[in-house]
């Protein structure tokens, strides 16, 4: 990605973190919400408009610059230690997943029996774990990854299957916001290296999708959770028949 398409990127990021609309950026610039969305999927600014757009949301060139290089540094896994942590606390994993969407202070407080000072709490111990950057006025910055993932066995992991795997396959997967899918062949190496490019493409392309629908007003999104997985893998069943070597 070249350098001005990154900072772009980074804008888009900046303005989501400081709630500045598509519309608000399109009545600045005095163009259709459309053409502001086409704007920044081409990355086809001119200086004259990015100044505009830094204007409207309070930022300098300059420190939207140093949030480029802050990027470059966003955690793609936390330590077993803070991921034992956040489990071991019911509410303090609940809001490190509330801001995993980048839920703001007041829906968080709105939606869950939790306090705004217990909520600040929270964030300022998220802060400390690495996984945001607290900001004036009770906002954050998420400081994970776009390609973020639980550690493999994790603390996390660990958690899902113990408590949650049961729960979220408790469903016939028939529902209209649902699919479950389940295919078996056998595969050549090639085949089985280009499934696993287009899995990951799926996973990068769900947190695009998010990442644009934080513009939307709150209740026209739904809280979705996607669960993605492919392995070498024969039923323990089966397994048992089989001839020994």
């Amino acid at each position: 990605m070249s350098a001005s398409a990154a900072l772009i990127d980074t804008l888009k990021r900046e303005l989501r973190a400081l709630g500045v609309t598509y519309a608000a950026v399109a009545k600045t610039l005095d163009m259709s919400e459309a053409s502001v969305k086409r704007m920044f999927s081409r990355k086809d600014f001119s200086l004259k408009r990015l100044d505009r757009v830094l204007e409207l949301a309070g930022l300098e060139l300059a420190e939207l610059a140093r949030s480029l290089e802050r990027r470059e540094r966003l955690v793609s896994r936390l330590t077993p230690e803070a991921e034992r942590a956040i489990v071991a606390d019911k509410k303090l994993m609940l809001v490190a997943l509330c801001t995993l969407s980048q839920w703001p202070l007041e829906r968080i407080t709105r939606t869950y029996t939790l306090s705004e000072p217990e909520c600040i709490r929270l964030f300022a111990r998220l802060d400390r774990l690495g996984t945001i950057r607290l900001l004036p006025g009770n906002r954050y910055r998420l400081l994970l990854a776009r390609t973020f993932t639980w550690l493999p066995d994790g603390p996390f992991q660990q958690f899902f299957k113990a408590q949650a795997q049961n729960e979220y396959f408790r469903t016939r997967f028939d529902g209209p916001d649902e699919l479950m899918l389940f295919v078996t062949g056998r595969l050549s190496k090639s085949s089985k290296e280009a499934m696993l490019t287009r899995l990951r493409r799926v996973a990068n392309e769900f947190a695009d999708a998010h990442n644009d629908d934080m513009r939307r007003p709150f209740e026209e999104c739904t809280g979705m959770n996607m669960l993605l997985a492919i392995r070498p893998w024969e039923l323990s069943l089966f397994s048992e028949l089989r001839r020994k070597k």
